[in-house]
Order: structure tokens, then C-alpha cells, then sequence
């Protein structure tokens, strides 16, 4: 059987492999996730292909991804002693980074999707201290408790969220920021932000689909990184994903030239543009 409705939040984690999966089989992969394939599995298979080739836009992912590993590992080599990652769905850095045994890694999604990835990993040994936690972020009560409690297990946590902030609305991201501010050992933060530009746009390419599964897109905020300054986060830095993009010749000569004439410090809120975001306290 086939079916390549987005059923669910859960679903966008298996498609979202199929780019980790894509990058990794490039013969110069600007990262290796062995494991994105099989945590894809069939449904991401055929969710991907269902979309319109013009509407995939897979430098797009793999800059998020490379991005944030980037500011993970600086964070890392600065002496972080925790990751916190928020909805952290098929996601597979414990097993494909090379990271400090003593390092505590959480993840924190969904029962439902750790449930799956614990299955389609098996056997496999994490390269840290790996630690899961079925919660619905949107508990708040429930998350505060669990942030209070990881807190106090670290000097320094980094906290990471990829493809998590663009499904909230601007009320929860707000109070999600403020929670995590509360915790005095969360210290940094890695996400990924677009410009309204860019939401208007995915939007309109497979919007009606996460919308009929219950996840509309919804988060980016005209004021970009700077949205978090009001809730006890200042923007340390960004990295455009464009910018990168052509660095890197990931993408054609149309947007290499326009990466070239714009500025890769500079949010234009209604101008395409998408980055990792690293923020601390």
C-alpha cells in the first residue's frame, strides 16, 4: 500500500529524513546520517516523491542541517555538557557525530516518534550519554518540571531545535523561549528562523497539506532573530542558508547571484531568506 498523505507532525519527521538521506549519498555530502533511509522508511519515501520537484528544495535542508551541526559543535568544543534537543523526531546526531562519551544528549519529542526511531535503530550504540523523553512540549506544566530537572544536572546546556519553531504559533514560541530562559544552565540556543518571505512561500507550495494534517506552518516573525531579544535570549549569530548555499555551489547561478548582492548579516523580512540562529544568555 501506498500513501503519501501527511498524516500528522510525526510524517514531516520521516520526509524531513529523506533529505539527511539524499545529502548523505552525495558523492562530496556535506554530512553522513547512515541512518536517514531506514528512519525515513516507506512513508517518507513516498511523501517526498509526491511533492513537486520545483517545491523540494533540498539545499535548502541540508543547509539547516549543516548549519546547525556547525554551531553544535562549537558549542560543544566551548565546553556545553548537555544538548536538550527539542523535538528531536527522526533526528540522528548521537549516533553520527563524533561527540565526548561523557556528553548528555536528550531528546525530547512525541511518544509515538520515539518510539518508532528507537525500533528502526535497534542495536545501534549512541556515541554520548543518550537519554529520550516522551513529552508534548505543549504541556507547559510537564515541560518546566522536566526543564527544571535537566537544569540542574548541567553547567552548561545547549539547547537545539531543528524544523520545531516554524509549526508554533507566535504566543508559543514566546513561551517557550521564556521557559527555556528560566533555566540558569541554559545557556545556548541553535534553531533555525524565515523571513514571512519565505513561510509565504512554502506556504503556498505544501501548506494545504501540513494544514490537513494538523500542522499548519505559522512562525516568522517580521523582526527575525531579534524576536528573541525580548525574552531573555540576545542573537550571538546567524548563517544564512543561501549564503552557504552558494558558497558552497549548492545551488544554480540565479541564486548565486543573488546571494552575491545581498547582505549574509543582514534580515530583510520581506525578502526569501532562512538561517541558523545561534542565541545565548
Amino acid at each position: 500500500m501506498t500513501d503519501s498523505t501527511i498524516h500528522n507532525i510525526s510524517d514531516t519527521a520521516r520526509w524531513v529524513a529523506i533529505y539527511r538521506a539524499l545529502e548523505t549519498e552525495r558523492p562530496h555530502a556535506l554530512f553522513k546520517d547512515p541512518f536517514a533511509r531506514r528512519l525515513a522508511g516507506d512513508r517518507g519515501e513516498q511523501i517526498f516523491a509526491s511533492i513537486a520537484k520545483t517545491a523540494r528544495h533540498e539545499w535548502a535542508y541540508s543547509m539547516r542541517t549543516y548549519l546547525a551541526d556547525r554551531y553544535i559543535r562549537q558549542e560543544i568544543d566551548n565546553g556545553a555538557d548537555m544538548v536538550i534537543n527539542l523535538a528531536a523526531g527522526l533526528d540522528a546526531r548521537p549516533y553520527r557525530m563524533e561527540l565526548p562519551s561523557s556528553l548528555q544528549w536528550i531528546e525530547i519529542d512525541l511518544p509515538e516518534i520515539l518510539d518508532y526511531k528507537e525500533q528502526i535503530l535497534g542495536s545501534a550504540k549512541p556515541n554520548c550519554r543518550l537519554e529520550r523523553i516522551r513529552l508534548d512540549l505543549a504541556d507547559v506544566a510537564a515541560r518546566r518540571s522536566v526543564f527544571a530537572r535537566l537544569g540542574s544536572r548541567a553547567q552548561k546546556a545547549l539547547i537545539a531545535c531543528e524544523g520545531l519553531l516554524i509549526y508554533l504559533t507566535r504566543e508559543q514560541v514566546a513561551g517557550l523561549a521564556q521557559d527555556l530562559a528560566a533555566v540558569p544552565t541554559f545557556r545556548r540556543w541553535v534553531t533555525d528562523l524565515s523571513s514571512p518571505r519565505i513561510l509565504q512561500m512554502i506556504r503556498k507550495q505544501v501548506g494545504q497539506r501540513l494544514e490537513a494534517a494538523g500542522a499548519p506552518l505559522q512562525f516568522a516573525p517580521a523582526e527575525g532573530p531579534e524576536f528573541f531579544e525580548q525574552y531573555g535570549w540576545h542573537v550571538l549569530d546567524f548563517e544564512s542558508n543561501l549564503h552557504n548555499a552558494a558558497r558552497l555551489r549548492r545551488v544554480g547561478p540565479l541564486l548565486r547571484f543573488f546571494a552575491r548582492i545581498s547582505d549574509p548579516k543582514r534580515f530583510v523580512p520581506n525578502r526569501p531568506w532562512s538561517a541558523a540562529v545561534l542565541l545565548g544568555r
